[in-house]
């Protein structure tokens, strides 16, 4: 079993920790309450935090020309500066965060999916945008493991958000002691599950660490964690998972008998037609790496790239994919 480092991750305080919602309600989240024996939470409500009381009148945003403003309808106030000028004391205060998980389509909270209107009574919804509050926490923050509770239902989005933010963690660690063998060490262990995520990317990794242009410590750093966030950019594709499975099962070919290759491709063929999870094959592949002892391959976080106690099976069934 691996030891993981605990990600320090902001969390809407409405989700699993208070009643503090517009109408007095605290949510009840399975992804919130697996991952708090795992993860350093600071549970905040912008909304509380600006004076607004619980239950309180529905606020919502309005827009104004490209940009939004945050209005209290039943009153009339303009919740604006007060938002904004408590998001840049908050996050400014913040220490150094690995996290986000924030509330879907709250005027405050939510992060893509917010209904913003075309005026204060009875008008339409024009578009959609990001929350008050987390429209500042995407620009301090344009990097970091950032999703809603709505959407981390979904078992891809959540699988790579955990994968995101548990590799990320770590890396901050590395980075923090300055150190060239760690950050080998960190290379090396991740190469299938990066292989994984972007092929392209983990050779620039590569060719980073490989420090040709014999950059210093700190500027060697600065770039590998640039591309680390890339590779994060977006969700593993279908059809590197393959490519990985192929590898890894290369290493243990030669040892296998036939009817144990054939049966590993006839699962690789059932994960392709995606008749079975990914995480079906690649219990095959783990078990071959405690039969055969292959410590390389045991250290691989492609294996179990966060807590094996937050694997939950359950999905939306929105936008499902076995990818």
């Amino acid at each position: 079993m691996r030891e993981f480092i605990k990600p320090i991750v902001v969390v809407s305080k409405c989700i699993e920790f208070s009643p503090c919602r517009y109408n007095g309600d605290k949510l009840s989240d399975q992804t919130v309450h697996n991952l708090k024996p795992f993860v350093e939470f600071i549970p905040i409500c912008p909304e509380v935090e600006i004076g607004l009381g619980t239950p309180r009148e529905v606020i919502r945003l309005i827009a104004d020309g490209e940009k939004n403003r945050l209005v209290q309808p039943k009153t009339g106030q303009d919740l604006t500066k007060m938002m904004e000028e408590f998001a840049h004391a908050f996050l400014e205060e913040l220490p150094d965060v690995d996290g986000f998980i924030l509330k879907n389509r709250s005027p405050s909270c939510g992060i893509t999916d917010v209904k913003v209107y075309s005026g204060l009574e009875k008008s339409p919804t024009i578009r959609t945008g990001s929350g008050a509050f987390t429209s500042n926490v995407l620009l301090a923050f344009p990097h970091t493991a950032i999703e809603d509770e709505g959407r981390l239902k979904n078992f891809k989005i959540r699988e790579h958000y955990l994968t995101k933010l548990f590799t990320t963690t770590e890396f901050k660690k590395i980075k923090a002691t300055q150190q060239i063998d760690q950050l080998n060490r960190f290379h090396k262990k991740n190469k299938y599950l990066f292989m994984a995520y972007n092929q392209k990317r983990l050779k620039i990794l590569g060719r980073i660490l490989s420090n040709k242009e014999k950059r210093p410590l700190e500027e060697l750093f600065h770039y590998y964690e640039e591309e680390l966030f890339k590779l994060f950019g977006r969700v593993p594709r279908f059809t590197s998972n393959i490519n990985v499975c192929h590898h890894i099962f290369g290493y243990f070919s030669p040892h296998l008998s036939g009817k144990e290759k054939e049966y590993f491709l006839e699962m690789l063929e059932k994960y392709q037609e995606k008749k079975i999870p990914l995480s079906s094959v690649v219990c095959i592949l783990k078990a071959w790496a405690y039969r055969f002892e292959n410590e390389y391959m045991l250290d691989q976080t492609f294996f179990e790239p966060y807590p094996e106690a937050l694997v939950e099976i359950s999905d939306s069934g929105k936008g499902r994919d076995y990818g």
